[in-house]
């Protein structure tokens, strides 16, 4: 079907296939064989189908109020250089084009979105949509994501100034295929199942850059964990917009997933009336200390404290300790250290995840720990947590009674120290 001279061609088992660039198409004529002008390609239009989106058919717009054309792609007969051959119509013209469940213009809803690279992990946007043609069918194999897709989109393809940078379609998708099928397509990311794997950071900038719909697709395509992660690295106008879209039931599932400290950085970046409400959907005794922390600057390290961390016998055996330490079901962020106590939950020593990794199994901990503990007092205030943060760039740091028993431990990312003119 295509035109050899303007497309890149290969033969694989004896089928010939051509690639072609959407960019390049965008605009292109489209006449009948007998040279009688239709219009323009306006847009292409494909289905969401496995594992390729295929194209159904040519959209062309006419403007100053002509109704709109279809070319279903059964009448395409073929892609040349300078124009698009069709079947001739059976009447004055195509019928007017009509959205369908499941189908996707590729440049209304694909060219200029932001997707995310799985490889870089960092915003990036289709800048041209690679196409495979053979025996008549055109499928999406690829997205380009580098400036000379720009450039192509404005005529300058023969610019090339750096190696194309394509994605397959196969990680890039509509997020949520729910509203693609609703024909309201918003924005390009990773599958579901991979952004639960991405760090929250990356899925924040992705939530910062997109707004309205888009934004709300996007987030609500994450599980109230993931949710929750994301939401904590969002600037706060994001999370403001954010929170504003969720229900109670979301809300309060994400809510769940937070700690005290955490609830109360979200809810300081909130109006009154908006902490007012949200507040009755924190169980009773953590919106007690989230109102306490953000009543107060003198709020006392055990208000922040946290029970979640691993703590042994100096006798225990390294092997032991690891075996205890992956049956644990411990969450990552409640192991970058073990404590190491004595009879009464005395505080002995600490050893670094990464000390117990290399050391020999037969070892004890006693033998590796360090007996120097920075710890913190369980009367100290925020401000003073934050000191000991800045100053040895912990992770956590345990909290201890005034007879050096072992309380809690209190993290650095879970620890707020808001501005004295907040």
């Amino acid at each position: 079907m295509a035109n050899r001279e303007t497309v890149t061609t290969l033969t694989v088992n004896g089928k010939e296939y051509s690639f072609l660039w959407f960019s390049e198409l965008l605009k292109r004529p489209v006449a009948t064989r007998g040279g009688k002008a239709i219009g323009r390609l306006s847009d292409l239009v494909c289905t969401l189908s496995e594992p390729y989106p295929e194209a159904v058919g040519v959209y062309i717009e006419h403007g100053w109020g002509k109704p709109t054309e279809f070319v279903p792609w059964d009448k395409v007969i073929a892609i040349e250089k300078s124009m698009i051959v069709v079947q001739p119509p059976e009447g004055e013209a195509y019928p007017p084009f009509v959205d369908q469940p499941g189908w996707v213009l590729l440049d209304e809803h694909l060219m200029g979105k932001t997707i995310l690279d799985t490889d870089g992990r960092k915003v990036e946007v289709v800048n041209d949509v690679h196409l495979l043609e053979s025996k008549g069918r055109v499928i999406v194999v690829h997205v380009d994501v580098s400036f000379n897709g720009f450039l192509r989109k404005w005529g300058l393809g023969s610019l090339r100034w750096i190696k194309e940078r394509l994605i397959s379609w196969k990680y890039v998708q509509p997020f949520s295929l729910e509203d693609a099928a609703r024909g309201q397509v918003v924005s390009l990311s990773v599958t579901r199942k991979e952004a639960r794997h991405l760090p929250g950071e990356d899925l924040a900038d992705v939530v910062e850059v997109l707004s309205g719909e888009e934004q709300e697709a996007f987030f609500s395509a994450l599980d109230a964990e993931k949710a929750a992660e994301t939401l904590m690295h969002a600037e706060p106008r994001a999370r403001r917009q954010l929170i504003e879209d969720l229900s109670k039931e979301r809300a309060q599932a994400i809510f769940d997933e937070l700690s005290v400290p955490q609830l109360a950085e979200l809810f300081s970046d909130l109006a009154h009336e908006d902490v007012t409400a949200l507040m009755p959907l924190l169980p009773p005794h953590k919106a007690t200390k989230v109102k306490l922390v953000l009543a107060s600057h003198e709020v006392e390290a055990r208000e922040f404290m946290s029970s979640e961390y691993l703590s042994f016998s100096p006798e225990l055996s390294v092997a032991e300790a690891l075996g205890a330490v992956r049956g644990s079901g411990a969450e990552p962020d409640s192991i970058s250290y073990l404590y190491v106590v004595r009879e009464g939950h005395a505080l002995a020593g600490v050893v670094d995840i990464r000390e117990l990794l290399l050391a020999p199994d037969n070892a004890r901990l006693s033998d590796i720990m360090s007996p120097s503990v920075v710890s913190v007092d369980a009367d100290k205030t925020r401000k003073d947590i934050d000191e000991i943060f800045d100053r040895y760039r912990y992770r956590m740091v345990p909290v201890v009674d005034g007879e050096d028993h072992l309380l809690g431990v209190v993290r650095s990312n879970d620890l707020i120290v808001p501005d004295q003119d907040e």
